[in-house]
């Protein structure tokens, strides 16, 4: 599927990253569902995922979901690097293409709080939310911005990327660089690197679902015929789907970087920040996430003053927040209905 078109863009201007790049003539892309309140006391700010885009995000939000448009004006920033907003595919040398950046989580955040701030005028939060790399902007923005973030409830995502979580994420970088069209990044148009892609799909798909999950065979629930037909109809189709090999790579730096440690004043000190987070926080891990399993958010929680671990139930793994099982996504939902219902 083409990237959506339906999309507003913030112009963000030259901004100097946190590693000290400037990314010149920078633009967020964004969509928002809902209106504003006359006190702008209503906003949601929910980030993407991994390669996901904001439409990819509209699955929990609904006239029969907590994320209710009738209700809460909910912001939806695509992440630096997802295709929409600044990204290898769409900006201009000298930081095109394999040149692009390093872009951490607080780089994600501070952008999506300058759109907030000076665009919206927003100076509250009363939730943020988000899945998988989504829970991990979540976090940052709870302790980037502990004064405007009221509730948050990160879902299949973690505050610090995990050292197994990294080896994953090396595997399909190496999978994507080792065909030969990848040219180190400098891929032609009329060579996209398909087999490098392909190869990425096929070890993310060990990932993405729980063991259990091939065992019991739930891929024929999504339409598919057989293992084959999932592994090219599901995995192979999603990477193949437009997605840029240099955007990939530039998401998966800020994915394996993620740690809220290193937010400036706190010098790498992961329980130091969690500790600085002042709102109530409900993780809400897989049973079988392979990324991101329990124990890791059940660490975190302890360190947080006012943090909840609930677990999702069932053997979808990672894609448990994906929105594709009704039952996972009622269980979160009902999550961010009890956070929203929470008086703070």
């Amino acid at each position: 599927m083409p990237a959506p078109t339906d999309v507003e863009v913030f112009e963000l201007g030259d901004v100097v990253l946190q590693h000290g790049a400037t990314l010149r003539d920078a633009r967020l892309a964004y969509q928002t569902y809902g209106t504003l309140n006359a006190d702008k006391s209503n906003a949601i700010v929910y980030p993407t995922w991994y390669s996901g885009r904001h439409t990819d995000n509209e699955w929990l939000i609904g006239t029969d979901k907590a994320l209710n448009p009738d209700e809460w004006f909910i912001i939806v920033p695509n992440m630096l690097g997802n295709g929409l907003s600044s990204s290898p595919s769409n900006t201009p040398p000298p930081y095109d293409r394999a040149r692009f950046p390093h872009v951490t989580f607080f780089d994600q955040v501070e952008c999506q709080y300058r759109l907030v701030t000076d665009h919206f005028g927003i100076t509250t939060l009363p939730l943020v939310t988000g899945w998988s790399m989504g829970a991990g902007q979540t976090y940052q923005w709870a302790v980037s911005h502990p004064e405007m973030v009221q509730r948050a409830v990160p879902f299949c995502g973690s505050s610090v990327t995990a050292p197994h979580n990294r080896v994953f994420l090396e595997s399909i970088a190496a999978a994507l660089r080792a065909d030969a069209t990848f040219a180190g990044g400098w891929y032609r148009d009329d060579a996209w690197p398909t087999t490098g892609l392909r190869a990425f799909a096929r070890v993310y798909a060990g990932w993405g679902f729980s063991q259990a999950f091939y065992w019991q065979e739930e891929w024929r629930r999504l339409g598919f015929s057989s293992l084959e037909d999932f592994l090219i109809g599901f995995w192979e189709a999603f990477f193949l789907d437009e997605r840029d090999p240099n955007n990939l790579l530039a998401m998966i730096w800020t994915w394996f970087h993620g740690d809220v440690g290193q937010t400036p004043g706190f010098g790498g000190d992961t329980v130091a920040a969690l500790n600085s987070i002042r709102c109530p926080v409900l993780a809400m891990p897989a049973e079988k996430d392979l990324y991101f399993p329990p124990e890791d958010e059940q660490w975190a929680s302890q360190h947080i003053a006012d943090g909840e671990v609930r677990v999702i139930p069932g053997v979808w793994g990672h894609f448990a927040g994906g929105g594709q099982n009704p039952d996972d996504t009622a269980f979160i939902d009902q999550g961010i209905r009890d956070m929203l219902a929470r008086e703070v």
